[in-house]
Order: C-alpha cells, then structure tokens, then sequence
C-alpha cells in the first residue's frame, strides 16, 4: 500500500519505454562524447545530432560538458557551450547563433511542482537568443527567455525572462546596465 504523496511519486511512470531506451543508448553514448580529445568539435557535433540534436555550423561543444537528453537540445550555428557546463534539458533548450555558454553554467529546464505533495516532475523550456553570454557558473531555471545580446553575470541566477542587450547579475538576477557594443577594431 503506498502511504505517502513522495511515494506515489517516485512510483509514478515519468518516461514511456521509449524515452526510457533513448536515454539507456544515449547514457553508453555519452561516454564516447566525455572521452573524446578536446579539440574534436566536429566529432561531437556529429555525436550529438546522431542522438537527435540540431546542432548548427562551427559550435564548440566541449566534452566535459553535460547534455542530459540531446533530442532535447538545438544549438544555432557558431555558439559554445563551455567545460563542465550542465544542460539539464527535460523541456526544450534553445540557444541561438554567436551564443557563449561559460563553463560550469546550470541550465535546468525541468522542475518540480511544490504545491503539490505528489512534486510532479515538470519540463519547461529554456531559450537563449543569439549573441547572448551566459557567463560561469550561472543558473538559468525552467522556463526563462535570455533575449538576444543580453549577458548573464558569474554566478547570477536567472528565474525570470531577461531583456535583450542588458546585463544582468545577482540573485536574484537584476538588471545592472545596457549592454553597448563597442564597434570592432580594424
């Protein structure tokens, strides 16, 4: 007999047989993508998109960094996603062209609901605009929106959309100022 809402939830079916096997083949696969050299990018890009990713032209995807469901991930051409970082993608994760995600960055699209005794599991997505930079250590929860140019500060945690072209900081993050970009050097 189950006696608790915790129970009923850790025995709930949270993955059909089918996501359950994905997630079995990409768990042996992943462990070619953690072992390969570092400057294999086009090898874990391919990895990546045999797995379901869409992964654009010329993205640095390091193989310390953690993709926990890679048909849940799209990646616009150009971007970076840094050592170490963590894509915790049970809902989609969207990154733009020109994005930087900094080492050791959380992004987390999935949650629990807490008002609720049974806490069920809950995929939201996350989306990240071209030429944004989310800087290290930072955490980006489940359904946020970082706009196009915007920057997210080193250890800022992020729970709530972000404007395009400011920077943000803090925990909560904040609004700290514009971001104006300084025309290139010839």
């Amino acid at each position: 007999m189950i006696s608790s809402s915790t129970e009923q939830n850790r025995l709930a079916v949270k993955y059909s047989p089918q996501e359950k096997a994905l997630r079995v083949l990409w768990m042996l696969g992943r462990v070619v993508f953690e072992w390969s050299p570092r400057p294999c990018f086009g090898f874990r890009r391919w990895w990546l998109r045999l797995f379901g990713a869409q992964v654009g032209k010329a993205v640095n995807i390091y193989p310390s960094a953690h993709i926990y469901y890679p048909w849940n991930l799209e990646i616009g051409d150009w971007s970076c996603i840094g050592e170490w970082a963590l894509v915790y993608n049970l809902g989609r994760v969207k990154i733009g062209e020109h994005v930087t995600i900094s080492q050791r960055v959380h992004l987390c699209a999935g949650t629990h609901d807490y008002r609720s005794m049974e806490m069920p599991l809950i995929k939201l997505p996350i989306v990240i605009e071209s030429s944004a930079w989310i800087c290290a250590d930072a955490f980006v929860g489940p359904d946020v929106t970082v706009a196009e140019g915007s920057v997210v500060g080193a250890r800022a945690v992020v729970m709530k959309d972000v404007s395009a072209w400011v920077v943000v900081a803090g925990n909560p993050a904040t609004i700290i100022k514009q971001r104006v970009v300084k025309d290139a050097i010839s």
